[in-house]
């Protein structure tokens, strides 16, 4: 038994292309399947603004680069990052497996893995890169103040929701 994949969306342009964020969200797990060719992949991201949903972008580009088509299940109807770990959390408990790797940027993983354990549900960082690559400092240092503000928030969430959110993913 092997844990599944799990890849957090980020926001598709108006083109349809994946935001840089959303594409490099996407390599992880790809580096991550490659790693453990039999895992499930989940690709997690309903619709935003623009274009198709974040887990079809996903999916185009992991089957781009090799993926079969069987090994991914895409969830396009969550909207936010606790809806994404309900989600995979569900599918996880479904399918029997072990738990989640986290593929996401190092600012979000932390989030992701609290949430994840507040649902019983076990975790483990994917391969993420280190610092901020590519990325401006302001826009690094937004997006890791924004993730302070929303790790509270959903603590504060999955702590009063935690009884109910278990009882919706063990429901087959």
């Amino acid at each position: 038994m092997h844990s599944a994949i799990v890849i957090l969306g980020a926001a598709v342009r108006p083109d349809g292309a994946p935001s840089p964020s959303l594409h490099r969200r996407t390599l992880y797990g790809l580096e991550a399947a490659r790693r453990a060719p039999d895992a499930p992949i989940f690709c997690s991201g309903g619709p935003g603004r623009h274009g198709p949903s974040e887990a079809s972008v996903m999916r185009r580009i992991l089957i781009s680069e090799g993926v079969p088509p069987e090994r991914l299940t895409l969830d396009e109807d969550s909207r936010d990052t606790l809806q994404n770990v309900v989600a995979a959390a569900r599918f996880i408990r479904i399918s029997g497996l072990e738990g989640a790797v986290i593929c996401t940027d190092v600012y979000h993983a932390p989030r992701v893995a609290m949430l994840f354990r507040a649902l019983g549900v076990s975790s483990e960082r994917g391969p993420l890169a280190r610092g901020r690559g590519t990325t401006s400092l302001a826009h690094w240092s937004f997006m890791t103040l924004r993730e302070v503000a929303a790790y509270a928030y959903d603590f504060a969430v999955i702590m009063h929701r935690a009884p109910e959110l278990r009882e919706v993913i063990s429901r087959a």
